[in-house]
């Protein structure tokens, strides 16, 4: 696996990682709010479970009154017995969801609220629940407690009114007639909360008096009185509680979790950057290995090319300067100048392939200094001026104009190889174009491309190697003296296929100077 593509798994690496951070964050966010949640139903639990036991023991008969009711419901509001802005409303229902008593702010009580369960707003939160301790049977009570109105309220409900005897059957403990009854007075109070014990076995009771009623509600009928215990009798507890503290539990861990996953970014975002500096290191040390291999390979080479050269050269010249002293004979036939003249001709085309090959052969000692891209590229065109013209080729330079750290003299000469390349490669009027640019803040780039027939893809590394060559007349070394070249200075060269038609030679990791 080569290293962008090991690179791409990294970071997509990182990215799954930081992805599942920010979801594990999500979900103990999410499981915070709940345990909120839960502590503030347990409280609201607490609540009603106090608050049913306390109403339990005010029960007499079966029924509580509302004035001994009410200021014990208003502690819990004015928060004298809970923490404090916990509780905000308190709410009795009867069987139809109607309230029955209610204290503190109900307006923030939800008007749906009738069925047992949570009902939550955007400041407050409202629950419904049984009277805890309260057994109820349909069409009739079992252990229920009825909220009586007070004493001044059934006193201002009997103005006006007549109180004749009550009918109904005669209270089999007492005398067979009863006096009328008589409107409450204010010793009857007393008896509100002070409620006399029930008779004893035997014991007769009062004229008038009626069982499981307060003294003052005696005037009422049977019916009446079962209608008002129907509307008072108590079946749900609502409870309206302040959702600041759950809001502030669930802002503070939001926070909590955003500087999480905010550093947990961050250390992808740094290890991502970290490897990239590796990977990038392990590329150079790469290309350096290389060239210290292929500079230690030609050293070796050159031992044996120089040793060749002085055995080869001074024949090959001793060659040509006799066939041209043939070709210069007076009694020389036309044939054997023709013989002469090609004797020459291969003669020059060995001592440039050998020339060639001592060049290939020779450590390249590089000399860095800046170099303008632009004018040394047009010194280098105007040297292929002659070969540029046989073939009316369009030569272009484009890019913007950059300096690099390079061997002038190197450059030049793999630039020449470049572009006598693509000259080989063309028709007569085709085009040679030479672009600059940016790779990146400190690289730089240079290409030469051509609109030629191109090169396979199946040889498009192997046209790098010596000797290998697709032209009549190349000696198969120029673009490898080109590669030679590249590598010394620390750079990389590929060949590419062009948008359209021909070959793209581009060299890449020129480092930018000012």
């Amino acid at each position: 696996m080569d290293i962008s593509r090991r690179s791409t798994l990294i970071y997509g690496l990182l990215l799954l990682v930081w992805v599942l951070v920010v979801g594990w964050q999500v979900e103990e966010h999410m499981r915070v709010r709940e345990a909120a949640k839960t502590e503030l139903r347990g409280n609201a639990r607490v609540i009603a479970q106090f608050l049913s036991a306390t109403i339990r023991g005010f029960r007499f008969r079966g029924a509580v009154i509302q004035d001994r009711l009410e200021p014990v419901l208003d502690l819990f509001v004015t928060n004298q017995l809970v923490r404090p802005t916990e509780v905000l409303a308190i709410t009795l229902l009867n069987s139809s969801g109607d309230p029955v008593l209610s204290v503190g702010d109900t307006n923030v009580v939800q008007s749906s609220a009738t069925q047992q369960g949570e009902y939550w707003g955007p400041n407050a939160v409202t629950f419904v629940n049984p009277v805890y301790g309260v057994s109820l049977n349909e069409g009739a009570t079992n252990n229920s407690i009825v909220v009586l109105p007070s004493f001044r309220n059934m006193t201002n409900e009997m103005r006006g009114r007549d109180f004749p005897r009550p009918d109904g059957p005669p209270d089999t403990n007492g005398p067979e007639t009863s006096p009328p009854s008589r409107p409450p007075t204010n010793s009857d109070a007393g008896e509100m909360h002070n409620p006399p014990p029930p008779p004893e076995e035997g014991e007769a009771r009062g004229p008038g008096r009626r069982r499981g009623r307060p003294p003052w509600m005696n005037w009422m009928s049977d019916e009446e009185f079962k209608a008002l215990t129907a509307r008072r009798e108590l079946h749900g507890l609502v409870l309206a509680m302040s959702t600041e503290k759950y809001r502030a539990a669930c802002t503070d861990d939001l926070w909590l979790r955003f500087v999480v996953v905010f550093f947990a970014g961050i250390s992808a975002a740094g290890f991502g950057l970290a490897w990239r500096t590796v990977s990038r290191t392990s590329e150079l040390q790469i290309r350096l290995v290389r060239a210290s291999e292929l500079n230690t390979h030609l050293k070796e080479m050159n031992l044996a090319a120089a040793g060749l050269a002085h055995e080869t050269r001074n024949p090959l010249n001793i060659i040509r300067g006799m066939a041209q002293m043939l070709s210069r004979q007076p009694d020389a036939t036309p044939e054997i100048r023709d013989k002469s003249h090609a004797i020459v001709a291969e003669t020059d085309k060995v001592t440039a392939q050998l020339n060639e090959f001592i060049n290939y052969s020779r450590p390249r000692e590089i000399r860095r200094a800046v170099l303008p891209l632009h004018p040394a590229i047009k010194e280098v065109v105007r040297a292929l001026n002659y070969d540029i013209d046989e073939k009316k080729v369009k030569l272009e330079i484009k890019g913007e104009p950059l300096s690099v750290e390079s061997d002038e003299q190197l450059f030049r000469q793999a630039l020449f190889n470049l572009l006598l390349n693509a000259v080989q490669a063309l028709q007569v009027g085709g085009e040679i174009t030479v672009v600059t640019g940016k790779q990146n803040a400190s690289e730089a780039f240079l290409e030469v491309r051509d609109n030629g027939p191109g090169v396979p893809p199946a040889n498009r590394k192997e046209v790098f190697k010596p000797y290998f060559t697709t032209h009549q007349k190349g000696t198969g070394l120029g673009l490898a003296v080109v590669q030679q070249i590249v590598l010394a200075h620390g750079w990389e060269i590929e060949c590419l296929a062009n948008e359209l038609q021909g070959a793209v030679f581009r060299i890449t990791h020129l480092k930018v100077t000012a």
